[in-house]
C-alpha cells in the first residue's frame, strides 16, 4: 500500500457558467517510420454541454493528484488531443487508445505526474457511467479481449513496479496489484492486465498497416478519483517509471525514449501527443533533477517584467518534500509557499496604476478594460542551463467574470500553503511544444500554436 499525503487550502471557489466548442481532430494513432510523414484532417466540433464549475473543485482535484506527486528508434506514435485547460471549461487533456482484440475505445487523460496507464474495469465500484465531456464511457471487460491476461506476481514486470511502489502483490491469487491512498482517505486499487494497444503503422509512401504492441496497464477496481462531469476511461500515466507505456514501448523498440505535447489553449483546446521528439529550431531545454520519481526541474529564480524577484534559491531546490514538478495532469499552476507573495506582489505593484486590483474569495483579481497583453507584463521562469520558460499574462492569468463592462482577471497560480512544492500544470504547458527527452535528461520547450494547420509534420518535425 502506499502512502501519500498532501495539503493545499481551499479557496476561489467562485462560479461561472461555460459554454465550449472543442475542435475535435481525428487520426489514430499513427507509427511513422523511418521519419516519413503522417497526416492529420479535421473532422468536426462538438459542443461541451452547459455546466457550471467551480474552481475550488478543481482545486480539489489537483491537491488530490498531488499527494500521489509527494510519495511517491522505431519511430513515432502521434495521438490527437481533445480537451483544454481552461479551469471554467474542461480543466483537463485527454485523449483517444484502441486496446483488446477486438479493439475497443477508450478516453484517458494525459498525466506527466505518474506512471501507470490505467482504465475503469467492468466490476468497478463507484466508477462514472456517464460525462459532462460529451464521450461515451467504456469499462474495460477483460473477458471480452482474447488477447487479455492478468500479470502474476512472478512477472518482471510486476517485480520492477514493485520497486518504484507502483505495484504490489498481497499473495493471494499471485495477482499482480495496485493500491494508492490520499490523504484525504480517498484512493484507488485494482491489479494489472497485459493486453494489446493498436496503433496504425505508417510506411514508405502513403500505405498504412495497422499495428498492435503487448503492454500491461492497470484496471481500476474502486476509488472515487474521477466526477461525472468531466469524466474519462482512465489515466495515461507519462512518468519515468518502467510500467508507463512510453517505457514499455521504449524497452520493446517501438518507440524512443521521448516524448511530446503541444496543448492548445485557444478555441476549444485541443493538441497533439507524440511518442518521439517534436523538433523546433527556438527549443530551448534544461536537465532533469536525477533520481527523482517525476519531472522534477531546478528552478533558479523567477522574473517579472524583468526583473528578478528577492526569493531565497533554497524554496526551490529539490528534495523529497519540495522542488518543481512538470505535471500536465493539474489543472492550474502553484508555486511554493515562500514565492507565491513575492510573485503576486509584483504583479500587483506592476499593473497597479492602470487597473484596479480586487480580492476575490482570497485569490487576487484585476478590473480590465483593455487587453491583459497590453498591461500586465510577462514572467520568466529561470532553470538550470540557462533556460527560460517565457510565461505571457494568458499563461498566468485566468478570466473569471465580468464587472460592469470590466473583465475580471486572476492570478492563475495557486498557493501551497505551508508546502515547498511548485507545480507547472496546463495552465502554464498550454500552447508550447514540450518535449520530454527521457534518453538524455531533460525536458525542452518553445511557444508554439498548436492548432492543425501548423502540426500537420513535414520532412525535419519528427525524428
Amino acid at each position: 500500500m502506499v502512502s501519500r499525503s498532501f495539503c493545499k487550502r481551499r479557496e476561489m471557489a467562485a462560479v461561472f457558467p461555460a459554454w465550449i466548442m472543442v475542435t475535435i481532430l481525428v487520426l489514430e494513432a499513427s507509427l511513422v517510420m523511418g521519419g516519413f510523414q503522417a497526416s492529420l484532417k479535421l473532422e468536426r466540433r462538438i459542443p461541451l454541454v452547459s455546466h457550471e464549475v467551480e474552481l475550488g473543485r478543481l482545486r480539489e482535484f489537483d491537491r488530490l493528484r498531488h499527494g500521489r506527486l509527494l510519495q511517491s528508434s522505431g519511430g513515432v506514435v502521434d495521438f490527437p488531443v481533445r480537451g483544454t485547460y481552461d479551469p471554467f471549461l474542461v480543466g483537463l487533456y485527454y485523449t483517444k487508445l484502441q486496446i483488446g482484440s477486438p479493439p475497443k475505445e477508450y478516453y484517458v487523460q494525459i498525466d506527466t505526474g505518474s506512471d501507470v496507464l490505467w482504465i475503469g474495469c467492468n466490476s468497478c465500484n463507484g466508477c462514472p457511467e456517464s460525462s459532462g465531456l460529451q464521450i461515451e464511457l467504456n469499462l474495460y471487460d477483460p473477458g471480452s479481449s482474447s488477447t487479455s491476461s492478468l500479470v502474476s506476481c512472478s512477472d518482471q514486470r510486476c517485480n520492477a513496479g514493485v520497486q518504484s511502489s507502483d505495484s504490489g502483490c498481497s499473495g493471494q491469487g499471485n495477482q499482480c496489484s495496485y493500491t494508492f491512498q490520499y490523504g484525504d482517505g480517498s484512493g484507488t486499487s485494482g491489479y494489472y492486465v497485459a493486453d494489446l494497444l493498436l496503433f496504425s503503422t505508417i510506411l514508405e509512401g502513403s500505405m498504412t498497416a495497422n499495428s498492435t504492441a503487448p503492454i500491461m496497464f492497470g484496471v481500476l477496481q474502486t476509488g472515487d478519483l474521477t466526477k461525472s462531469d468531466r469524466a474519462v476511461d482512465g489515466i495515461f500515466g507519462f512518468g519515468q517509471q518502467s510500467l508507463s507505456v512510453i517505457s514499455q514501448l521504449s524497452s520493446q523498440g517501438i518507440a524512443p525514449r521521448v516524448f511530446s505535447h503541444c496543448l492548445r489553449g485557444k478555441n476549444g483546446g485541443g493538441g497533439i501527443l507524440v511518442f518521439g521528439e517534436i523538433l523546433e529550431p527556438n527549443m530551448v531545454y534544461t536537465p532533469l533533477v536525477p533520481s527523482q520519481p517525476h519531472y522534477n526541474l531546478d528552478l533558479r529564480s523567477i522574473s517579472v517584467g524583468g526583473q528578478v524577484l528577492s526569493i531565497d534559491p533554497s524554496v526551490f531546490s529539490t528534495s523529497s518534500s519540495q522542488g518543481t514538478i512538470v505535471d500536465s495532469g493539474t489543472t492550474l499552476a502553484y508555486l511554493a509557499d515562500e514565492a507565491y507573495d513575492a510573485f503576486v506582489d509584483a504583479i500587483t505593484k506592476t499593473v497597479s496604476q492602470t487597473v484596479r486590483p480586487v480580492l476575490s474569495k482570497g485569490n487576487q483579481c484585476y478590473l480590465i478594460t483593455s487587453s491583459v497583453t497590453d498591461i500586465f507584463p510577462q514572467v520568466s521562469l529561470n532553470f538550470a542551463g540557462g533556460a527560460s520558460l517565457i510565461l505571457n499574462p494568458p499563461d498566468y492569468l485566468v478570466q473569471q467574470n465580468s464587472i460592469g463592462g470590466a473583465a475580471v482577471w486572476c492570478i492563475g497560480f495557486q498557493k501551497i500553503q505551508g508546502q515547498g512544492i511548485t507545480i507547472l500544470g496546463d495552465l502554464v504547458l498550454k500552447d508550447k511544444i514540450i518535449v520530454y527527452d527521457l534518453a538524455n535528461e531533460r525536458i525542452g520547450w518553445t511557444d508554439h500554436d498548436c492548432k492543425l494547420d501548423l502540426m500537420i509534420p513535414n520532412d525535419n518535425m519528427f525524428c
